[in-house]
């Protein structure tokens, strides 16, 4: 089998990885005037990207930056930096330059006025061809040579590359079948570089539900409530699944849960169905007689309960082996705000939305460069650090694919032989 080897004549930046941190890392170098050329295992570029924004693209945060910085928890130390230099302004500026301006919506978070990513990602394509950017597609990576050159499969064969530095931006393990498997993982640890285990993100979890709940609830929304866990409460909705549930409340809690049930193999998720009632309210409007109705009737009329909420507390009860008819109006309404949610697993990550766990802030240097690997560089979800969902994942990887960037081009004018 013919080998083919491509050594540029000019400096040469590979960029591995076709998403929003590559792409940018890729711009910066090019602006630069860097020769880059960005390779990707898939035949078309950003399909992760264009995943996330199928619903509305959230780009980044509008709330002050303190508070922002404060999502990434315990990365948010090594993160500060890069956000600090391409900030949730920056990016927004970045977007309307691109022909894609943005606006606040309710919540605070920023969407492009298209509201979609294909607009935004093919006039993204358009000025990186513009500069100078070149793609290498179906190229998958898998390493290096024994001459430390980069290594991919091809259609047409084995492939390797010289390059001068490379920027690593293939992303995490959710949603494989887009690109991010994770399998780089392997690659780098046999180089000696530490990595945190990829586990999921803003992921649903898995409960025992009863065949009967099951087959009647899945798919439907459960909305107005309140989740609580490890001293956290906040609103929002979550979807019954036929394995548990998910949705955006859900994510937000998720790493805490993640790590009670890795911990303790299971936890439980407290869910308020009717948060903006006090407990006295509540027993007010469940001591009013039942009279002929149905129990299940009578509870979606006095206390306002969905259907789902009831099936919710029909579940509860036969947990605790107290039927619902037999409590008391006290502590009906106690469970009403506090129905006990029994997770006893995590959802996988390939369906997760994103990955927690990456490389080590440790092997990185301020410029992002692998300490053990010189010239090489990692952006983007490679590096140990989670955040929820809102907006705050895509500033992330933009901003680090930027100081990437920013780090090879100062990397390779330190060792440019002086004239």
């Amino acid at each position: 089998m013919t080998m083919l080897v491509s050594r540029p004549p000019q400096a040469h930046f590979a960029i591995i990885g076709a998403g929003p941190a590559g792409l940018m890392a890729a711009e910066v170098l090019a602006h630069g005037g860097a020769g880059v050329t960005v390779y990707d295992a898939m035949p078309s570029v950003g399909r992760k990207f264009l995943l996330a924004g199928r619903g509305g693209l959230n780009l980044t945060h509008s709330e002050p930056l303190p508070q922002f910085l404060a999502r990434y928890g315990n990365a948010m130390p090594q993160l500060a930096t890069a956000i600090d230099a391409f900030p949730p302004d920056r990016l927004r500026q970045w977007s309307e330059a691109l022909g894609q301006p943005t606006f606040v919506g309710s919540s605070g978070r920023v969407f492009p006025e298209a509201f979609k990513a294909s607009p935004l990602l093919r006039a993204w394509l358009r000025r990186l061809d513009s500069i100078g950017v070149q793609f290498a597609l179906r190229h998958r990576w898998t390493g290096w040579d024994g001459d430390g050159r980069l290594s991919f499969v091809t259609a047409d064969g084995p492939r390797v590359v010289d390059a001068d530095a490379t920027v690593l931006a293939l992303g995490g393990a959710s949603w494989p079948r887009l690109g991010s498997d994770g399998g780089w993982v392997e690659t780098l640890a046999a180089k000696g570089v530490t990595i945190s285990p990829l586990q999921p993100a803003n992921c649903g979890f898995t409960v025992a539900w009863s065949d009967i709940f099951r087959d009647r609830f899945e798919g439907q929304p459960l909305k107005g409530a309140a989740f609580s866990f490890g001293g956290h409460t906040l609103r929002g909705e979550a979807v019954i699944t036929r394995t548990g549930i998910e949705g955006g409340a859900i994510y937000a809690l998720s790493a805490d849960l993640r790590e009670a049930i890795i911990a303790l193999g299971e936890t439980t998720l407290r869910i308020a169905l009717r948060p903006d009632l006090d407990t006295s309210d509540l027993v007010a409007r469940l001591s009013v007689p039942r009279g002929k109705q149905s129990f299940s009737n009578w509870l979606r009329k006095a206390a306002h309960l969905s259907p789902v909420g009831i099936g919710l507390l029909q579940e509860a009860a036969v947990s605790s082996g107290v039927p619902l008819p037999s409590q008391s109006p006290a502590a009906l309404a106690g469970l009403i705000n506090a129905v006990p949610v029994r997770l006893d697993g995590i959802a996988p990550i390939a369906r997760a939305i994103s990955t927690a766990g990456g490389i080590s802030f440790a092997e990185i240097d301020s410029g992002l460069m692998i300490r053990r690997l010189p010239g090489v560089f990692a952006a983007g979800e490679m590096l140990d650090w989670e955040a929820p969902t809102g907006g705050y994942l895509l500033q992330a990887a933009f901003a680090t694919g930027a100081a990437a960037g920013r780090g090879a081009l100062k990397w390779l004018e330190g060792r440019a032989p002086c004239s």
